[in-house]
């Protein structure tokens, strides 16, 4: 039964359609599985037993029925930024340890409807604020690969989950990166699609003009099918674009003939390590092999990103996390007056890093500094994305690294700013809205490390070209295999 669920998503859906296995079989099997290997990884803040058996138990009814729901008892994992119907929801944060969501996000909706089995809630960087997992207030994630090292973040639990083998898949949330950093980091699939593409409604708010849900996958094939699930136009999210959702994971390419990938100028990999450079070059020749023509294109405002970022995302953050006072839900800290209950729930409730971008963020937005901070950042995030217009007129694809280094060990980036630094690639593509990925690209021995650690390409694509982003992944994804040719990750006791 084990071997079931080292299978796709799709493969494992066919199995439980001509009924070789029951959705409750393979529900039990996950959860063994979660059992053995979660306490190595940490992965999950919370496991969702029962919800899963009750869910596998109505798949077996809707299959007896003749229905076939298209992720037929596949199991999966859910970042615990996401609302989930009578689970814990607490964003990693002491403020929210507690409390119970009353209903489902749009996401968990559409994929329990198609018949996924809910294993648990991932961890993440409390309220999705930060790129290594380290700042959850709830605990401890390790990078599957490398039990000493970082799993990325902010979806580091999501993405554990998957490249430990205790979910075939999961859900996460990128706002500047916290799907496709992580992804590369633990050598899995990470897509976040076009902003607007799938509905919010449900996700807890870090920067509400940023923020998009996206698959976690083993495979571009499954994050296809994932997307074409939750892809579309929701009456509960104002942002979410009416667009007809094109038809993916039955259309994805074997070759990049025809296709033409921009090599961006300000992206030069001279900056890069010698091995992790050799790495993306290499990457950028496998590319060519296939077909691609390779062209220069030009981001004169990409340097800007993470400052742009920096601002925007946590003016943002201060005003979504306004309302965690103390006064409506999640932790209250009783004092004699409101104002000091106020305070008092806050500074207990919040970690470091939440208060420090609360606190950019709000000074960002007050009286005399509006214009000169948030105002000016918005006018640069505009230029960004005009640059990213400019350059797919040159190409149709934009091929970079996914991170600069491979993951790195616990308490390395202690400095703010260089943890922030390690979004500099994908950041500018979240200011722009544009759909992207990171694809396994090759492993590098890191300095202080005895273990190749994963590296990942992030391409990234026209708004709303899913179809041809995963299509050219995939075309990539089979043609070098670098997933398959990694050694499997250490899942062992940490030390």
């Amino acid at each position: 039964m084990a071997g079931i669920l080292d299978l796709s998503a799709r493969e494992i859906a066919k199995a439980v359609h001509e009924r070789s296995v029951s959705a409750s079989e393979i529900a039990e099997a996950a959860l063994a599985r979660v059992r053995e290997r979660d306490p190595h990884v940490g992965a999950y803040l919370s496991v969702t037993e029962e919800l899963a058996r009750e869910q596998a138990r109505r798949v077996d009814e809707r299959i007896a029925a003749g229905e076939r729901p298209a992720l037929a008892g596949v199991p999966t994992a859910l970042k615990d930024n996401l609302c989930v119907t009578g689970t814990r929801t607490t964003c990693a944060s002491k403020i929210l340890e507690n409390w119970i969501a009353p209903y489902d996000a749009t996401a968990v909706r559409k994929l329990l409807d198609a018949g996924i089995l809910p294993l648990g809630k991932t961890n993440l960087d409390e309220f999705a604020m930060g790129s290594s997992c380290e700042n959850s207030a709830l605990g401890v994630t390790r990078n599957p690969w490398d039990l000493g090292r970082v799993p990325g973040g902010s979806s580091g639990g999501s993405v554990a989950s998957v490249a430990s083998g205790t979910a075939t898949f999961a859900l996460g949330s990128d706002t500047g990166g916290s799907i496709r950093e992580p992804a590369a980091f633990c050598g899995v699939v990470g897509f976040k699609p076009t902003y607007g593409r799938i509905s919010r409604y449900g996700l807890i708010a870090f920067a509400s003009s940023l923020d998009q849900i996206g698959p976690i996958a083993n495979s571009v094939a499954d994050a296809a099918l994932v997307y074409e699930t939750l892809a579309g136009f929701d009456p509960y999210d104002a942002t979410t674009v009416e667009r007809e959702v094109e038809t993916v994971s039955g259309n994805l390419r074997e070759d990049l003939r025809g296709v033409r990938v921009g090599i961006v100028k300000e992206f030069a990999l001279d900056a890069l390590d010698p091995a992790v450079r050799e790495v993306y070059a290499q990457a950028y020749r496998d590319l060519e092999r296939l077909g691609a023509e390779l062209v220069e294109v030009e981001l004169p405002t990409a340097d800007y990103g993470v400052a742009t970022y920096y601002l925007i995302a946590p003016a943002e953050c201060s005003s979504n996390l306004a309302r965690f006072d103390g006064m409506r839900y999640g932790l209250r800290v009783e004092k004699a007056d409101v104002a000091s209950t106020y305070e008092a729930t806050r500074a207990a409730g919040f970690g470091d890093e939440v208060k420090r971008r609360i606190l950019i963020g709000t000074h960002a937005l007050s009286s005399g500094y509006y214009d000169a901070y948030y105002v000016k950042a918005q006018k640069a995030r505009t230029a960004i994305a005009d640059d990213f217009k400019r350059a797919f007129a040159r190409c149709d694809l934009i091929a970079s690294p996914a991170a600069s280094t491979p993951a790195f060990t616990f308490n390395a980036k202690s400095d703010p700013v260089a943890m922030y630094l390690m979004d500099y690639y994908t950041i500018p593509v979240s200011l722009a809205g544009l759909p992207a990925l990171s694809v396994p690209c090759g492993a590098v021995v890191p300095e202080d490390g005895t273990r190749p650690m994963p590296l990942g390409l992030q391409l990234a694509a026209p708004l709303f070209s899913e179809r041809l982003l995963l299509g050219a992944a995939h075309a990539y994804e089979r043609a070098t295999q670098h997933a398959l040719k990694l050694p499997r990750p250490q899942i062992a006791k940490a030390p």
